[in-house]
């Protein structure tokens, strides 16, 4: 049960009325190496020009990007490819997830992560035992809204505190 770090970028803020148009998972793991990414194109006509500038693409760009339901299917290939069920983690899974788990189900019928995620900014608050701290100072990679180097530096946060901090992750889930 592999650690996944996921981060996406969207439209807008629900997913089926907006879309997710780009996409990066990385296994949390000292080499950092496996990872996925892919831009997908829009579901829907409703689009939200803030939502949409801070991925910094246009409409016109994300009109050329990958068939969601391909990318999605190939998402789901390389989550086979870890050979056990993947954990889910993101910075705000609140609103990764919902995408994530939708596009999932819309496109592929089940989500290969299951029916749960983990938030990485509630397990630093726990660690630390602090509601107000912020784990965002122990990313290395720097914060861009490219969804591979957002779960990349993320996922380098969730190292630090499994290396430093004393965090305990189940058995066998990092290398």
């Amino acid at each position: 049960m592999p650690y996944v770090m996921v981060d996406i970028e969207a439209d807008g803020p629900i997913p089926g009325d907006y879309s997710m148009i780009a996409i990066g998972a990385i296994v949390v793991e000292p080499s950092l190496h496996r990872e996925f990414a892919a831009h997908l194109r829009p579901i829907s006509d409703k689009w939200i020009p803030d939502a949409l500038a801070v991925s910094g693409f246009t409409r016109e760009q994300t009109m050329e990007f990958a068939d969601p339901k391909h990318a999605m299917e190939t998402f789901a290939q390389w989550l086979a490819q870890l050979k056990s069920q993947p954990v889910f983690v993101s910075d705000n899974n609140g609103f990764d997830w919902q995408f994530v788990c939708w596009y999932f189900h819309h496109f592929t019928g089940k989500n290969p992560f299951g029916f749960s995620s983990q938030n990485l900014g509630s397990l630093y608050k726990g660690l630390v035992k602090d509601m107000r701290a912020s784990f965002k100072h122990l990313r290395k990679t720097k914060h861009t809204h490219d969804p591979v180097d957002d779960a990349r530096g993320n996922a380098e946060a969730m190292l630090h505190m499994i290396e430093e901090l004393g965090l305990k992750p189940s058995p066998g889930l990092v290398g």
